[in-house]
């Protein structure tokens, strides 16, 4: 009687114990505000589903390649990063002075952050510029807003004007001129027709996007097979095509590349940790599709689909089980 009393009591405090399992960790993000710190609350909701008690608490920073290096220093649990920042992170290019390979993936978070190449309808008709690739051939007096000096889509986007053999240099040189500007900063510089042109890698239909349209005639311009050939294999981003009619001034599809973000850690994470990060993803995904509207296409196969990293082996385990992973 006594031994079934006491076996009881250890079932009771072993069951407690992994009931009462939370964690408290800290994720890398971007701004303090826009998607990131949605999807830093999509995760929050499903750990704290998955193991009551758990806070995954948001850090502004300056993005993808500033969370590479708190990662890769261990001065964070988790972190976002883009598909490019990790691939020349483990290349070792700038901006890192060595590669960085200690990087693991735990989920795939998007990947339909498209390179927008927007220009307006005057200047494109004025120049005879049908597509991304006839900005070399016909050496305009542009000037073209890109991102901020350091974020990721505006190193994307000097990558691509090097593949039609255009350096910002030769902007200048015909007359033009380069801004970088923030992505509100490039809509209003366009409503106010001080650029003809921005390159963004942003959602389809992102509102500055949307709204520079309602003011001034647009036309996103299609990036050839070759220069998207290139840039896929040098920064390890994919291919994608903005759907005819994702903008009312755009009637047919046009071909691009795309940004994805993968929710990455250290490979010195113990792999239970990484394996009931997986498993919270994977069984609160509802948290995650629910932060964001744009985030209502990912599925759990999603997860699974980024090839930019490895996966954590804990996170790996449990896909496996899961069946999501062969």
């Amino acid at each position: 009687m006594l031994r079934n009393i006491v076996c009881g009591l250890a079932i009771a405090f072993f069951s407690l114990g992994a009931a009462a399992e939370s964690y408290k960790m800290t994720l890398s993000g971007a701004s303090p505000s826009g998607l990131w710190t949605m999807i830093g609350v999509g995760i929050d909701g499903a750990v704290k589903d998955a193991f009551p008690g758990s806070t995954i608490t948001y850090q502004t920073s300056g993005g993808g390649l500033a969370n590479i290096a708190l990662l890769d220093q261990g001065k964070v649990e988790l972190g976002i990063a883009h598909d490019a920042e990790l691939h020349i992170a483990t290349l070792g290019a700038k901006p890192f002075r060595k590669p960085i390979t200690n990087l693991r993936a735990i989920a795939m978070l998007y990947d339909w952050a498209p390179m927008q190449m927007v220009i307006t309808k005057a200047f494109a008709e004025e120049h005879g510029i049908r597509t991304f690739d006839d900005i070399a051939v016909k050496k305009p007096p542009i000037r073209i807003a890109f991102n901020k000096r350091g974020n990721i889509t505006e190193y994307v986007a000097v990558e691509m004007f090097r593949a039609i053999g255009v350096s910002l240099d030769d902007i200048k040189k015909w007359g033009g001129d380069v801004i970088y500007a923030a992505s509100d900063e490039q809509g209003d510089l366009m409503k106010d027709k001080r650029i003809d042109m921005f390159t963004n890698g942003v959602f389809v239909r992102t509102s500055f996007i949307v709204q520079a349209g309602d003011a001034v005639d647009l036309v996103l311009l299609p990036v050839s097979d070759s220069v998207i050939k290139k840039i896929s294999q040098e920064l390890s981003v994919a291919p994608f095509v903005v759907k005819a009619g994702s903008y009312s001034w755009q009637p047919t599809d046009v071909a691009t590349l795309a940004l994805s973000a993968i929710l990455v850690v250290n490979d010195k994470m113990d792999d239970k940790v990484a394996h009931d990060l997986a498993e919270a993803l994977h069984k609160h995904i509802g948290k995650l599709q629910g932060a964001h509207g744009s985030l209502k296409a990912i599925t759990p196969e999603f997860l699974t689909s980024q090839k930019t990293v490895p996966y954590h082996k804990g996170a790996e385990a449990y896909y496996r089980e899961a069946g999501l992973l062969k």
